[in-house]
């Protein structure tokens, strides 16, 4: 039984969503999360706070850190690394997660809209690394995920938004250097990205674009990323995962459990074939 017990988790973007269904599934196997987030208290259109997401996490069965993590900034991004190796002692996993998402095209986008997807996204998942890098280089079976897509040069992901899909595949370029780059320190880097679109709170900030009911639940990506995490990490490192096809690489032979409305049929996802022009 492949299990995280024990290990230490740092997840930006945990307050919710899929950051959060990732840190609830460690936390039933015992794992230690630190819940890295802006969100201190009730954002006015997005339910759930680092202190929520924390209080859900112990209830799982887990210990939680819940402190307040911009990833644009680099202080405090390093603040927070800094309270989780005094709480934890240690990072084993970090999960780039956080992300901002804005689908406009270039006349329509404008530039602190940009530069907000460049921070939170490509940056930020630098960043974040960066500053975790010291504490994976100890830990024993050490992973790095990203919530990024496969990369791709494909102009139809580009052209109805170039700067969001320029900030996504910058998070994945991320993943290509590093499984490289970390490979003679035993360290994993790998990017998983959901096969169909997943119903979050972040739906509503695209103004009621995609329905919920033809969605799959955030529990689908988490169990695959637990499934990616506790494999052995010099045995994996350098793909693109794709949530379903992990699952189905475990055995998980039900994918319909995991839909928000049952028989309904889930939209394909950004970046994966089936959806948009060509």
């Amino acid at each position: 039984m492949r299990t995280l017990a024990g290990k230490t988790l740092f997840i930006t973007g945990a307050s919710r969503g899929i950051g959060k269904a990732i840190a609830l599934r460690a936390a039933r196997d015992g794992a230690n999360i630190v819940v890295a987030a802006k969100t201190d208290t009730e954002h006015k259109r997005l339910p759930g706070t680092i202190h929520s997401a924390a209080a859900e996490i112990a209830a799982a069965g887990g210990k939680a850190l819940a402190v307040v993590v911009d990833v644009r900034e680099e202080e405090s991004v390093r603040a927070g690394v800094a309270a989780a190796i005094d709480r934890f002692g240690a990072i084993d996993i970090v999960v780039n997660n956080a992300s901002a998402i804005n689908l406009t095209n270039t006349a329509d986008t404008p530039m602190r809209r940009y530069d907000l997807m460049m921070q939170v996204n490509q940056r930020g998942t630098f960043t974040v690394t960066q500053a975790c890098l010291p504490h994976l280089k100890r830990a024993v079976n050490p992973h790095i995920l990203t919530l990024s897509p496969p990369p791709s040069l494909d102009p139809k992901w580009y052209g109805p938004h170039v700067a969001y899909t320029m900030s996504k595949m910058g998070m994945s370029l991320c993943v290509l250097g590093w499984a490289e780059e970390f490979r003679e320190h035993g360290i994993a880097a790998n990017a998983l990205w959901p096969r169909t679109i997943i119903a979050t709170a972040a739906l509503a900030m695209l103004g009621g674009m995609i329905r919920p009911e033809h969605c799959r639940r955030p529990e689908i990506v988490a169990d695959a990323a637990h499934a990616i995490v506790t494999r052995q990490a010099r045995e994996c490192t350098g793909n693109f995962f794709i949530d379903e096809d992990v699952l189905t690489q475990e055995g998980v032979a039900d994918l319909a459990q995991y839909a928000v409305v049952s028989g309904a049929n889930p939209l394909p996802d950004l970046f994966v074939e089936g959806f948009g022009a060509g």
